[in-house]
């Protein structure tokens, strides 16, 4: 494309910001299974499960979207974002509506948990993808801005599902959110497409790396023999461990530790996902300003402190518990822009679908310890607040990590 091309009816400057609304639109949709906590205890009663088994279709959700994240990100660079996008909405909608006809937990980890998750992961990548090939010059803030529906996406889901699981029950809500995630995700992904190989913003000039030359652009082998990859992977899944444990008991904890009344433990759901979106951009626009190491630093003391005061809580600390767990979903948020952007920083944006897609994978590890670590909590110890001495310890190994290893590669001793 030339910069005098028009791209929906505007320069390649500023139409580009076109698809940041389309990925945004699109990952509203995807995040609505960050509204899991309101469906955990209907499912428990429902079923009669325990924490550790109702745990189960969050864990697999997220550990089949790494996956996925990780397959599609091939499929991406050959047949392009538009026609994956869709084949991801039909199938995370699928899993949606099937978990309507699920007779037991393990039928809900079937449909919900490996069939949508596939869909997540096969639809995640795209709106990503297409960010860090439209903005070279700021991909931190353009990846953070097109992930932000997937972290504010509970502030509509979550009061959304709780009144249709007061009207219609666990079940059938999932089959109503599939149709919509459908409908949505399809006429979103028509106008999604790559820039012309090669293309840069009019007057951008690659920024010099330490020792010379342009920025890199490294195969996925390549990557995974630096140090960086390592210290990206291992920080990545410590920040996801932490948040996506805290997202997937943020009500029963307001519930059960904090003594609140069901509603306004579902309510601050929504008030966490402000952060938790909030996140994405104000970490990209960090990752860009200060690079993936300070910010990472950041997000790591964040952790540790809200994981401290998880500690002290008790029934009535209303306040504690809202500011910490504000902290636990920005910094996930926040990590789910640090680590794409650094990816492309780090690695380069060619490769970066394929490249994201492996380092993605740190996200469905983290989705798995996170649930065992908050389940054996409460199931072993009596208690989700048991939970928050090992997140307080791995913020520190985080710290540790970014110290040590969270640098470009030209930057590793050789």
């Amino acid at each position: 494309m030339k910069s005098s091309d028009k791209l929906f009816g505007m320069t390649p400057r500023s139409g580009r910001w076109v698809f940041i609304i389309l990925g945004l639109g699109v990952s509203v949709s995807l995040g609505a299974v960050y509204a899991y906590s309101v469906f955990k205890t209907p499912l428990e009663e429902h079923f009669d499960a325990g924490a550790t088994q109702s745990n189960l279709p969050f864990m697999v959700i997220l550990a089949v979207f790494a996956l996925f994240t990780f397959i599609s990100g091939r499929f991406v660079e050959a047949f392009g974002p538009r026609r994956v996008m869709a084949v991801g909405g039909l199938v995370v909608g699928s899993g949606w509506i099937l978990t309507m006809f699920a007779p037991s937990m393990t039928s809900v980890v079937l449909t919900y948990g490996i069939i949508g998750g596939a869909g997540v992961g096969i639809v995640y990548g795209c709106p990503i993808a297409v960010a860090t090939r439209w903005f070279p010059d700021r991909k931190g803030f353009a990846v953070g801005l097109t992930i932000l529906g997937f972290g504010i996406s509970a502030v509509v889901t979550a009061p959304l599902a709780r009144n249709l699981i007061a009207a219609f029950g666990p079940l059938k809500t999932f089959g109503i959110i599939g149709a919509g995630i459908i409908l949505v995700i399809v006429l979103l992904s028509r106008p999604m497409r790559f820039p012309a190989p090669g293309w840069k913003p009019e007057g951008w000039i690659p920024p010099e790396i330490p020792g010379g030359g342009k920025s890199p652009s490294l195969t996925l082998a390549e990557m995974i023999r630096t140090p960086a990859f390592f210290g990206l992977y291992f920080c990545f899944t410590i920040g996801t461990t932490v948040g996506l444990m805290a997202i997937g008991i943020s009500v029963p904890v307001g519930r059960e530790v904090i003594g609140l009344e069901d509603g306004v433990a579902a309510a601050f759901v929504s008030f966490f996902a402000l952060f938790n979106g909030g996140g994405r951009p104000l970490f990209g626009w960090l990752t860009d300003r200060i690079g993936a190491r300070n910010t990472a630093l950041i997000s790591f003391t964040l952790i540790f402190l809200a994981s401290m005061g998880m500690q002290f809580s008790g029934p009535g600390h209303t306040v504690l518990y809202a500011a910490c767990f504000a902290c636990f979903w920005l910094c996930l948020g926040g990590w789910l822009a640090l680590a794409p952007a650094a990816t492309a920083a780090y690695f380069g944006v060619m490769n970066h679908a394929k490249n994201y897609g492996l380092m993605f994978s740190a996200y469905g590890v983290g989705g798995i310890i996170g649930g065992l670590i908050s389940g054996n909590a409460r199931d072993v110890f009596g208690s989700y607040r048991m939970a928050f001495g090992p997140t307080a310890a791995l913020a520190v190994v985080g710290i540790i990590l970014a110290l040590t290893l969270l640098k470009p590669p030209s930057q590793h001793p050789r």
